[in-house]
């Protein structure tokens, strides 16, 4: 198969919480995931991102393993807390020094960086005292943020990402309880859901009206979306397949590229899906100037049996409220999987890819996440040697490569997750998916063989 196209971005992925550790020094304020964190029983034995990779004392260190791999881009998250301690009001000006480090060191190294405003970590005094994303006037206060950022990185940073995966924010931490704030509800992932999408329209307006003539920066969300295969060929599995994408993608995508939710989702969903005020839809509606997309698995589809509720069968099979959309998944048992249970269906992101393209006018696309967490990565020595990682990477990015010579996509980069080991979310430090091993009791890096291929990929700019 032919290179890729000479300017594609290569890149690695990581979040704050995941990474940074110093969750109490320098100023920076707890978030919604210290508090959840440090709640007996929310994650995989007790575990916390105190400490972490320690990234926060590490930053040069870890910016010589991506210049090592001649990463193109590192994606990174700001914490918001570390910046405004209460979410708002006074600058903690150690936490812009930390950014300002951190953004000149990739830069010497010649590394583009790639910014996301918001990875899951709320400040905590916004959830206690204004309910978090329950309020409206949350999208306020992240978009006084967001000014902050552009403000201060904005003469560096040409790439920036308002939100990460706000579908998991929305299901998994106001629906479904798994993560912070930990909040169980048919009716709040919709309410959460809607006020993400006002906050990014209105982060993004201020970036174009004062900052991106001058800075010359883009600007995008990173959402995040299975593969939904239809489980036969019927019409009726075909129209579940597509009414389980438009629950997941589509809930977030359609607004910004049609204007509005899926008409599925007003169908079934009735009163609890918010309308948007037509001052939202104008700033809404075509505020993303890149399709940002994390991908990971794929699941059948299927029309359920007259009668019969789907409920979610995992984690990751739950795309939108279960009990709206009535789709029933499933997976084939010869599919292999990842430490996490995903998945491995290359094909899938192929179809996704064109989906997306099809349904959203040809949007430049980037790929902000995909990788795998393997099994038995506690061992250094067992680690790095990851072969399957690589042969995952391999075969998603052959069918990427295939979406871009076949099928027309406008693919412009790809982002591994993850550059380091790290904290699992509700997941602890039981899920590794780093190109690097981390000792978390010492803090050491070692690169993985998966580390090694991907820089090879990289002075390539081809597939082995």
């Amino acid at each position: 198969m032919s290179p890729w196209p000479h300017n594609f971005v290569w890149g690695a992925a990581t979040a704050a919480y995941q990474i940074e550790g110093a969750w109490q020094e320098d100023g920076r304020g707890p978030s919604i995931w210290d508090a959840f964190a440090h709640t007996p029983g929310k994650t995989f034995q007790n575990h916390t991102g105190d400490v972490t990779c320690d990234h926060y004392h590490r930053v040069e260190e870890d910016v010589a393993l991506m210049q090592a791999m001649g990463l193109k881009a590192y994606r990174f998250s700001i914490a918001w807390s570390r910046l405004l301690p209460q979410g708002r009001g006074e600058v903690n000006e150690a936490g812009v020094a930390f950014y300002n480090r951190l953004i000149d060191c990739l830069l010497a190294h010649g590394i583009t960086p790639w910014v996301t405003l918001f990875h899951w970590d709320l400040p905590l005094a916004l959830q206690l005292e204004l309910d978090g994303l329950l309020h409206p006037g949350i999208a306020d206060h992240f978009a006084r943020y967001g000014e902050l950022c552009f403000a201060r990185f904005g003469d560096r940073v040409k790439h920036w990402i308002t939100l990460n995966e706000p579908w998991c924010s929305a299901v998994l931490g106001h629906g479904l309880g798994y993560f912070a704030p930990g909040r169980v509800s048919r009716a709040e992932p919709y309410v959460a859901a809607h006020h993400l999408l006002r906050a990014h329209g209105r982060i993004v307006d201020v970036y174009r009206r004062k900052f991106q003539a001058q800075q010359g920066g883009v600007i995008g969300i990173a959402n995040n979306c299975d593969w939904r295969e239809p489980r036969t060929d019927t019409p009726a599995d075909r129209a579940a397949a597509e009414r389980g994408l438009e629950f997941f993608l589509g809930w977030f995508a359609d607004p910004i590229y049609r204007g509005e939710y899926p008409a599925v989702m007003r169908e079934r969903v009735g009163a609890r899906l918010p309308e948007f005020s037509a001052a939202d839809r104008a700033l809404i509606q075509g505020s993303s100037d890149f399709f940002g997309l994390n991908h990971y698995t794929t699941m059948y589809a299927a029309e359920p049996p007259t009668g019969a509720a789907a409920g979610p069968s995992s984690l990751a099979g739950n795309g939108g409220m279960a009990e709206d959309q009535q789709v029933a998944l499933s997976e084939d048992p010869a599919w292999e999987k990842t430490d996490m249970g995903w998945n491995i269906v290359p094909a899938g992101c192929r179809r996704l890819l064109q989906w997306i393209d099809r349904r959203y006018g040809h949007p430049p696309i980037y790929i902000t996440e995909n990788g795998c967490a393997l099994p038995g990565e506690e061992d250094v020595a067992q680690a790095v040697q990851d072969g399957p990682r690589s042969a995952y990477l391999q075969r998603y990015l052959a069918a990427a490569q295939a979406a871009i010579v076949e099928d027309g996509v406008d693919l412009r980069g790809y982002f591994v997750w993850s550059l380091l080991d790290n904290f699992e979310w509700a997941y602890g430090y039981s899920k590794r998916f780093g190109l690097h091993h981390v000792d978390f009791a010492t803090g050491k890096r070692t690169p993985k063989a998966s580390a090694r291929w991907y820089a090879e990929v990289i002075r390539r700019n081809a597939l082995p």
